[in-house]
């Protein structure tokens, strides 16, 4: 059974924005007293919090998928939607959010941050809210947008203050669990760690956090084994401890060995830019089981040696206790020098940036087709604009007319080379298709047209001036001929006449 995840992928919703409302208040003597409609209501956020008490992404790896709750609509009355219900998802300090491209979005590196990873759609604007001195009682409401939705990977990065690292069997296990109260599982076989375990060690006045990260070998950095996946969990360590196992009785290893094995692939893992090289960070090394009486002459036989190259060597045994105490003060003394030199570091200033607004709301995009060029219309403002339009309402269309026009997409459509009549999309993908007519100016001061309609989306059966020039020349020319025919008719009439009388 799984009980430990450190990566997980999540597919979150956002809640939706709710419609707004279309509403007329109407009174004793005042039966059109003005529009009363309400806004919608916000869809709810999906919010990361860095919690403490949280160790694992194991209940996301059951549950991935998670939803915010949506807006409430707007009623009449002036009365508003109810705003949907935002969905705190706790995750481990030390948690990294990554987009799908593998593109890092947040760092949860202190205790209580929170990080709004799906924001909730927003809630449509009743008539109430689009009225104005031209548009005096609108007969339609905006409709909510949709909340974020899509898929971010969460990858664990335990906060410790000091890594055992070390090939499997070391004792790392048996070492964390000597000097804390951490129980982790502990056997005789390679690999009984697979997840990693955290301690917290009292030495002297200075409390620090150790992880064990389950057993190095040779190409960990290159993915072999499972050093791979949890290297990473070195990366915020203070202090590397090699714990190296004296007493081993596989045929080719030995202390010194060992040692170069797992140099050479910390020295391989790359670290975030900003941050120490593994191997330029202190390190002390454990020769580990000296109870045994073999391992105690190899750990003499070795120990010149290790202090010649520049580490700090302890001989420990996690059975009897030997060493552990000198190990932990000598570890305790580099977390607290960290930690003073932290303290005088300032600390980042938090810069928020509220921006006003892009330089560039919008651009065009000309794409070929069957029958044409097609226009695409992309950015933040168009897209959302017809999110929230209703196209079943004349009013609507006509309203997200104006608003396009007022962005300078008319303007921009004609230096791209738009024609009237040309096919024009707003949004990626199949988006809103419309045929492109320039003629469509705003008109909000129509007040004569009917609640819920636009004149400009009715056909005119006015004729033109020269339809009509035309139409009074077929007339006149029709009216020549008829006078000519009577004519002719009353002088064969009058011929007839004349040669009766003879």
């Amino acid at each position: 059974m799984v009980t430990f995840v450190d990566r997980v992928t999540l597919h979150l919703r956002a809640g939706k924005g709710g419609n707004g409302c279309v509403s007329v208040r109407r009174e004793k003597f005042k039966p059109l007293a003005g529009p009363d409609g309400g806004n919608g209501g916000h869809g709810g956020d999906v919010v990361l919090v860095a919690d403490p008490q949280v160790t694992t992404l194991l209940s996301y790896h059951h549950a991935p998928h998670r939803s915010g709750g949506n807006g409430g609509f707007g009623m009449g009355d002036h009365r508003s939607g109810a705003a949907g219900e935002s969905l705190e998802l706790p995750v481990p300090v030390g948690t990294v959010v990554k987009d799908t491209s593998g593109e890092t979005l947040v760092d949860m590196i202190e205790p209580g941050m929170r990080f709004v990873v799906a924001p909730g759609g927003l809630g449509g604007l009743g008539n109430a809210a689009l009225a104005n001195p031209k548009r005096k009682a609108p007969g339609f409401a905006l409709l909510g947008t949709p909340g974020w939705e899509g898929d971010v990977q969460l990858e664990l990065k335990t906060v410790a203050d000091v890594a055992l690292v070390g090939f499997p069997s070391a004792g790392k296990s048996s070492l964390i669990a000597a000097v804390s109260a951490a129980r982790p599982k502990i056997a005789d076989y390679p690999f009984t760690t697979l997840h990693p375990n955290l301690g917290v060690v009292q030495a002297g006045d200075v409390r620090f956090t150790v992880a064990d990260v389950p057993g190095l070998i040779e190409g960990a950095s290159e993915g072999k084994g499972l050093g791979l996946e949890f290297l990473r969990h070195v990366e915020r360590c203070t202090a590397l401890v090699h714990v190296l196992d004296c007493a081993t009785l596989d045929p080719g290893r030995d202390p010194l060995s060992d040692l170069d094995v797992i140099l050479a692939e910390l020295g391989a893992y790359p670290v975030p830019e900003g941050q120490t090289p593994l191997l330029e960070r202190p390190q002390l090394v454990a020769l580990n089981k000296v109870d045994v009486p073999e391992a105690k002459d190899l750990a003499d036989l070795v120990r010149p040696e290790l202090e010649a190259r520049g580490f700090r060597v302890f001989d420990i045994s996690t059975v009897s206790h030997a060493g552990l105490r000198q190990l932990t003060f000598a570890l305790g003394e580099i977390v607290a020098a960290h930690r003073v030199e932290q303290a005088k570091t300032p600390a980042p200033e938090r810069i928020v940036i509220r921006p006003k607004g892009s330089a560039k709301e919008f651009w065009i995009r000309v794409e070929g087709g069957t029958y044409g060029n097609i226009y695409r219309i992309l950015g933040e403002k168009p897209v959302r604009w017809v999110q929230q339009t209703d196209f079943q309402n004349e009013e609507a269309v006509g309203y997200l007319a104006d608003r396009l026009e007022k962005l300078g997409v008319e303007d921009e459509l004609f230096r791209a080379g738009a024609t009237p009549g040309a096919t024009v999309v707003i949004g990626e993908g199949d988006g809103i298709v419309f045929d492109w007519e320039p003629s469509l100016k705003s008109v909000a001061e129509l007040a004569t047209a009917p609640r819920g309609t636009d004149p400009r989306l009715v056909q005119s059966s006015r004729r033109t001036t020269a339809e009509r020039r035309e139409r009074y020349h077929d007339m006149m020319d029709a009216k020549a001929e008829a006078r000519a025919e009577l004519e002719a008719e009353r002088r064969a009439a009058k011929d007839w006449s004349a040669e009766g009388d003879e």
